[in-house]
């Protein structure tokens, strides 16, 4: 008999730290600080501009991306499982070209792969500890163990990828040599921090005066907001990521980010949630009350 899916709550599921940390809207900044920090490995973003269409389509990608990550976390088993073959069939058929050595390579290459995953799991972390969420050293060691499911779906062997804060660590005194600032990792730097707004159509932009009225009125205020909101998520980088970037750091200090996470952490956890939880989320919710379950909350 085939498994009810109203009864399936997940990869995690509601006892499990993952879910208290991804209900947390603050992640969307832990998001971009994870692009930040993936840009800093030389293949990593060589792959992404060779064969990513980000900059035509940015928040189209994100989109995808958000949905790659709440169906992981929220989904029901056979979801995720479904998105992490997609993923899995979408990689292996990519490659790139070493812009220092020539060589070719795939995307796949399980580096990459942990690279990618480490860092966007670390940043979600470090952002959300940050920001005022309070779980245990042991919880937090748990999150990570929990996390190796989600890179199983991507092809990883979960037995290479880092499932404590102590193992991250040394993960990253591993890698960090590889690690630099290039050409690629500057130019997404700046993309990222000034991306075009998502109602801005290049099909209707306006000409003359209209666009130095829109630029006034519309552009300036959302670039100067998504310009704070890149300086809060480099400023969170760890130290030798912020000193890779080096004369790109934006003028916000490490304890200026940290107040800044906090403070919007607050102000997005006093809007009604409605306005930020999504399809997926819901549906979690309606399958862990159905369950008897809690539903996932805050972790204060």
């Amino acid at each position: 008999m085939a498994a009810d899916p109203t009864q399936d709550l997940g990869l995690f599921g509601p006892g499990s730290v993952t879910w208290r940390v991804h209900a947390e809207p603050i992640l969307f900044l832990g998001g971009l600080r994870a692009l930040f920090l993936q840009a800093l490995h030389p293949r990593a973003i060589a792959g992404v501009t060779q064969n990513s269409g980000y900059k035509s389509d940015p928040w189209g990608r994100l989109v995808r991306t958000v949905d790659f990550v709440a169906t992981t976390v929220f989904g029901t088993t056979a979801e995720a499982e479904a998105m992490g073959r997609r993923i899995r069939a979408v990689h292996a058929r990519l490659t790139a070209v070493d812009p220092a050595t020539g060589e070719r390579f795939r995307i796949d290459d399980p580096e990459l792969l942990r690279w990618v995953h480490v860092t966007e799991v670390e940043s979600y972390a470090d952002t959300a500890r940050r920001a005022g969420v309070r779980l245990s050293a042991a919880e937090w060691d748990a999150y990570w163990d929990e996390q190796r499911r989600a890179a199983a779906l991507v092809g990883l062997d979960p037995a290479t990828v880092p499932g404590t804060v102590a193992q991250v660590e040394a993960y990253y005194r591993e890698v960090r040599p590889a690690l630099k600032m290039t050409p690629e990792a500057a130019d997404t730097l700046f993309f990222l921090a000034t991306p075009p707004p998502p109602w801005r159509a290049p099909r209707a932009r306006p000409t003359g005066w209209r666009r130095g009225a829109l630029e006034l009125l519309g552009l300036a205020p959302f670039r100067l907001a998504m310009l704070g909101v890149a300086g809060t998520a480099l400023a969170l980088l760890p130290p030798w990521a912020r000193r890779l970037y080096g004369g790109l750091g934006l003028p916000v200090t490490d304890l200026s980010a940290t107040m800044a996470a906090r403070g919007l952490r607050l102000a997005l956890n006093a809007l009604p949630h409605r306005l930020y939880e999504g399809p997926i989320y819901q549906a979690a919710m309606a399958r862990a009350a159905a369950a008897g379950s809690p539903a996932a909350a805050g972790s204060g």
